[in-house]
């Protein structure tokens, strides 16, 4: 919009795009991030919307539980519908960025209001300085207060550093290092992690166990062909259902017996 809507502002009168927040009808003015900030923005998305149990994330989401109150998380984590619009309910979790130049009135403002509007935690990455995420929770009273326009009362923070990691119960399945909401490398092994997830595979690991499995299973069949056995309907199952080391046992057997045990 070319200029800003005079006070008290509602929810309405912004649009995607706007450059600012709104807090208890006051315009709060959003900047682009910084060159820091930007990237570990991506990076920590990454790895959250990738989560096996996450059931969306999004960037800046608009989240408006009542018109007199517009926010934009980092990142949010939790059921976000597919519509147009400003996202009604706030996000289970969320996630800020804080770096040189950071508002605090502003963030803690933000972060009281997510609070009392239903978000259950809201970690803020701390780029300054020493590497740190902040953790903010609600606390349970506050909870049932949520929606209203009152201040809410959290607990006090807690502060986890590199070598810790953060859950949201419910929300995610895996702790999230706090090093993979900034570093590049670190997101990448969550990230791919969370994706085999998503397949079925545990972690690496079970991939190249099951790389070794099926390399087995083949390596009987052919020693089979060669013997002139058949494979059998019942035969075939049997393969199928064998680990690792029962295909080995078998394939070493088969070599020297010539024959299906």
């Amino acid at each position: 919009m070319t200029a800003p809507p005079r006070h008290p502002v509602t929810a309405d009168q912004l649009r995607p795009g706007d450059p600012y927040e709104l807090s208890e009808g006051r315009l709060v003015e959003c900047l682009p991030s910084g060159r820091r900030g930007g990237p570990r923005n991506g990076t920590g998305f990454g790895v959250l919307d990738t989560d096996p149990l996450a059931e969306a994330a999004a960037v800046d989401l608009g989240v408006s539980p009542r018109p007199e109150m517009l926010h934009a998380p980092d990142i949010a984590v939790g059921p976000i519908p597919d519509e147009p619009g400003w996202a009604t309910e706030a996000p289970p979790l969320a996630v800020e960025y804080a770096d040189t130049g950071q508002d605090e009135a502003e963030l803690h403002s933000k972060i009281d209001e997510l609070l009392a509007a239903g978000t259950r935690w809201i970690w803020v990455v701390r780029l300054q300085g020493a590497r740190r995420v902040e953790v903010y929770e609600a606390s349970s009273s506050a909870r049932q207060k949520a929606g209203g326009a009152q201040k809410t009362r959290r607990l006090p923070a807690r502060v986890a550093y590199p070598g810790e990691a953060l859950v949201a119960p419910e929300v995610l399945k895996n702790p999230v290092l706090v090093k993979a909401l900034y570093d590049r490398e670190a997101a990448h092994e969550a990230t791919l992690r969370n994706l085999l997830q998503r397949r079925g595979y545990e972690d690496i690991e079970a991939v190249r166990e099951e790389g070794h499995t099926q390399g087995l299973r083949t390596a009987v069949r052919d020693l089979c062909e060669v013997l002139g056995i058949a494979l059998s309907p019942e035969r075939e199952a049997a393969l199928e259902a064998m680990t690792g080391p029962e295909l080995s046992s078998l394939r070493e057997q088969l070599k020297r017996q010539r024959r299906w045990p």
